[in-house]
């Protein structure tokens, strides 16, 4: 038979707040970055159409960023299909493939910033003509700023960095759109700003290349997540009445989506409990972390050298209570384990034993806050805190005296 310490288990889908599965949030995701091609191939068509006409440098730069956005959107459309799929050979997912679609997405941008900076350099200087290129440019701006805040939003709703490039790199199109509007009204003025203007596009165009490839590079390295993120989820591993410490938490990203190890003391020697708690605390790590795709945890049991105790009492050093949920107070005793010798005693009110509703829930909720080893009930009758208490792992006793024994000396 295997110790604690090599036992470790399965890795556990999550399962969101909202009811939808982490898949689910994929091919929505997927659905998104179809539309995006779609969008960009309609606004490279006319932007290519109308700058060549009106012959404006920077409206057909702005052309070249819609062509490649193409590029990018397919990659992302992509990424996402494979980061749906599972495969024996990929036990941790395919979720980084949204990660290299996001790195496909930065090298097209950037080139893309090259190519407009080339031709801002080396085109001509010619007017263009502004009753052409400016309502197309307008409508452009329109279509871009309003299909790029909606595809962050939905990038953000799905934990989806594919879309979320996406979407970034729309805003970026749109604030180069908007400079080019801004040169075709400078030429209605008599200003030819067109060359100007088609060399600030390059530079928004480099500048969000190349946030997102520094993004899909820190990815692809395995950077860990955000540390408030995993605080909170040591702090719910912590809470439970069972686990004693956590040794260590290893996170990493998984194309926007979060994988945890953690290696989890529990005060247990029991190889079946230990199991129990290990999968119950990985589906609540998926559970209230909707971006955590898969949580492993790795127990090792010790033996505690102190068992705690609570005991109902009907006052302080009085008798034991007759009814669990209702005792207006209780015993924490702290027993060394071997001699069984009383090392401590301590008196708590029961802030809950006269509460109206759900009182058995809460009476049970406050007691595994206190971690309690053993729980010594007055009568064999389950009610619902000594249930959430069996559940837990927790010892439960029956009361054999009457009175509790007075603390040792």
């Amino acid at each position: 038979m295997k110790s604690n310490k090599e036992i470790t288990t399965q890795a556990v889908q999550t399962v969101p707040s909202d009811g939808s599965s982490g898949l689910d949030e994929i091919k929505k995701a997927r659905t998104r970055a179809a539309v995006s091609v779609f969008i960009n191939l309609s606004l490279a068509f006319g932007k290519g159409i109308a700058g060549i006409m009106a012959g404006s440098s920077a409206l057909l730069g702005d052309a070249i960023h819609s062509a490649t956005d193409v590029i990018a959107s397919s990659a992302a459309y992509v990424g996402l299909w494979l980061a749906g799929r599972r495969h024996a050979s990929f036990p941790y997912g395919l979720y980084k493939a949204e990660t290299i679609a996001t790195l496909v997405t930065s090298i097209a941008i950037i080139l893309a910033g090259y190519e407009i900076g080339r031709r801002a350099l080396l085109g001509p200087g010619t007017m263009p003509d502004v009753k052409l290129a400016l309502p197309v440019a307008l409508v452009c701006l329109i279509v871009t700023f309003s299909f790029g805040f909606y595809q962050l939003r939905m990038g953000r709703r799905f934990h989806s960095p594919a879309l979320v490039a996406d979407a970034r790199d729309y805003l970026a199109d749109g604030m180069s759109t908007g400079v080019v509007v801004i040169s075709l009204i400078g030429a209605y003025f008599g200003l030819n700003l067109d060359r100007w203007a088609a060399g600030a596009v390059a530079l928004f165009v480099f500048w969000s290349g190349g946030q997102l490839l520094l993004r899909a590079v820190l990815d692809l390295m395995d950077e860990a997540i955000d540390r408030d993120a995993e605080r909170e989820i040591i702090s719910l591993v912590m809470s439970h009445p069972r686990v004693k410490k956590v040794i260590q938490c290893l996170s990493r990203n998984a194309g926007g989506r979060f994988i945890v190890d953690l290696d989890v003391v529990l005060r247990t020697h029991s190889h079946e409990l230990a199991d129990r708690i290990s999968h119950s605390l990985e589906h609540e790590i998926c559970r209230q972390f909707s971006r955590v795709v898969m949580a492993r945890i790795k127990t090792h049991s010790r033996q505690p050298k102190h068992i705690r105790r609570l005991t109902p009492l009907k006052e302080p050093e009085g008798p034991v209570a007759e009814h669990f949920s209702k005792a207006p107070w209780f015993l924490m005793e702290t027993i060394e384990r071997v001699s069984n010798k009383i090392i401590r005693q301590e008196n708590l009110q029961n802030p809950y034993w006269q509460a109206e509703t759900r009182r058995g829930f809460l009476v049970g909720k406050w007691l595994l806050e206190l971690k309690p080893d053993q729980v010594v009930l007055p009568q064999d009758k389950e009610g619902t805190a000594a249930a959430l208490l069996k559940e837990a792992g927790v010892e439960i006793k029956l009361a054999e005296n009457a009175k509790v024994k007075k603390e040792s000396k």
